[in-house]
């Protein structure tokens, strides 16, 4: 082999496959420039270094070409998107989580409600159980209506703090006439 036989077939080992050559048996060592478009890097850049460290170099160039871009967007043009998909999630979400949150006050604010009602239902229901015995009937009778049996002799105590307070029995005379009254009733103004 001559000596520039020796160095092709050095030069040969280190690079990678490069397909069919144009050329009988051979020939002339060039590509067609469809092969040589197939096995450009994506970045376009082709080495003329023949070494291992060029092969690295190359596939970290792909690797980097391929990882920079999303389907040759930029990555200010990703993170827009991101936002502006962040933010059409936000706004989906936002609506039913409004309602969810304020359905869920309604609902404290119902059960709160309910118990309330539970222990005043529990409340005359007691009440209603006492009116039912002629005893207590008769002992409220005699206390807030101030009724007395036939025969008995009613008397009324007054201690000294009492004098002022009106009884039962005893009325206060209004101080305005009675169309007075009536008019400052209609107006709704204080009495």
């Amino acid at each position: 082999m001559p000596a520039g036989d020796t160095s092709r077939a050095r030069a040969g080992r280190n690079r990678p496959a490069r397909g069919p050559r144009s050329g009988a048996a051979g020939g002339s060592g060039r590509t067609s420039s469809t092969t040589r478009a197939a096995e450009r890097p994506p970045g376009g850049r082709v080495r003329s270094s023949t070494s291992g460290e060029a092969i690295r170099g190359g596939r970290a160039h792909r690797v980097a070409v391929a990882t920079s871009g999303m389907l040759g967007v930029s990555s200010t043009r990703r993170a827009a998107v991101l936002a502006l998909v962040v933010c059409a999630l936000a706004l989906t979400v936002a609506v039913p989580l409004r309602n969810f949150l304020t359905q869920r006050q309604e609902l404290g604010a119902l059960q709160t409600r309910q118990e309330q009602l539970t222990r005043e239902v529990e409340q005359q229901e007691r009440r209603r159980a006492e009116l039912r015995d002629p005893a207590h009937v008769q002992a409220e009778a005699r206390e807030r209506l101030n009724y007395v049996r036939p025969g008995d002799v009613p008397f009324i105590v007054q201690l000294p703090g009492d004098v002022g307070a009106p009884t039962g029995s005893t009325r206060v005379a209004p101080t305005l006439p009675w169309f007075e009254r009536l008019w400052s009733d209609v107006r709704g103004a204080p009495k």
